[in-house]
């Protein structure tokens, strides 16, 4: 497979009265052609800086990055046209349809005005076109951000929580064009804080954290790579479960967090050894059952931080057209 974006040991620094934060601390990362590629971490990991930093909207401090084999950011204007982003909040002019707003996008862009209608149909606001979007939700906006990236139909797609304020049936869809695009030969690189639905979609991913990649291949890979011997611990009622997992921690248990009516216990080859260690303090096991590993308990255990749900972002009135999105 040949790769559409390539990233090498990629570096951006901020200065402040505190100090030097370093915000992509050597990072790394392939997306090969056709996939959709999940690009996850937490809030602050530098997600959004190394996209909008691909974008030539910020300038790195060293590193090596490339789009469809052409090094960035000295040919970013040779495949800027090839490349479709919505990164961050997208903005428009709320007085104006969805319909104005891909018409003006088309027109700046030497797009044919007959894409408007094909991407319209695409993300499902054909019927809506020609409302304007100050009549949106903020899933409809979304859905129209969509629209403004895809205009020139381009070879690699980089959206930016794309999913944000969709309903489930939204999310449903928007997971059906993701995979309608791959299928037709366009790499989508996808950044979403949705964890189960980057693992229903995505052929690959990327983990960030702290500025470096701590993950990367593809999702099986990823999930076996740090699939780990969690069992779930339930007593009988009425036992102090913070108590119960104090009891593991003594024993040697290294990764031990109690829940609501359970008790969560990890790296531990032999789970009967569980139920050795709590018959010894007359505690009773009613269930000890192997939980299995999926994308958003590998996440939390890399970057030790919960992922975000239902975050909101505010669309205001301005168009930026320019700004990093549909460029």
């Amino acid at each position: 497979m040949t790769a559409v974006l390539e990233i090498e040991g990629l570096r951006k620094s901020y200065r402040s009265r505190k100090g030097v934060r370093r915000a992509l601390d050597g990072f790394d990362m392939v997306v090969e052609a056709g996939q959709v590629h999940g690009f996850l971490g937490p809030n602050g990991s530098g997600k959004t800086t190394t996209l909008r930093t691909l974008l030539g909207l910020i300038k790195p401090n060293g590193g090596r990055m490339a789009i469809l084999g052409r090094e960035l950011p000295a040919h970013l204007p040779d495949v800027a046209g090839q490349v479709g982003a919505i990164v961050e909040s997208p903005q428009f002019f709320l007085p104006f349809t969805a319909r104005d707003t891909l018409s003006l996008l088309a027109d700046a862009g030497g797009v044919d005005r007959r894409r408007i209608d094909e991407v319209l149909e695409l993300v499902g606001l054909r019927d809506r076109a020609k409302d304007r979007v100050k009549t949106y939700s903020l899933g409809m906006k979304q859905r129209l951000a969509v629209a403004s990236a895809l205009l020139k139909n381009p070879k690699l797609l980089i959206l930016d929580e794309p999913a944000n304020g969709l309903d489930p049936g939204g999310i449903r869809e928007m997971r059906s064009l993701m995979r309608t695009l791959s299928e037709s030969g366009m790499t989508v690189v996808l950044s979403s804080h949705i964890l189960g639905e980057i693992q229903l979609i995505c052929d690959s991913v990327t983990i960030i954290s702290a500025g470096r990649r701590v993950a990367a291949g593809s999702v099986a890979e990823v999930l076996a790579t740090h699939r780990s011997a969690a069992v779930r611990v339930r007593v009988e009622p009425g036992v102090d479960l913070l108590a119960v997992a104090e009891l593991l921690r003594s024993a040697g248990a290294p990764q031990v967090t109690p829940a609501e009516d359970h008790v969560m216990v990890g790296g531990v080859e032999r789970p009967a050894w569980i139920t050795w260690v709590l018959a010894q303090h007359e505690v009773w096991v009613s269930e000890l059952a192997p939980v299995a590993v999926d994308l958003e308990s590998v996440f939390l255990e890399l970057t030790g931080t919960a992922p975000v749900r239902g975050e909101s972002r505010q669309v205001d009135e301005t168009t930026a057209a320019s700004g990093g999105w549909g460029r």
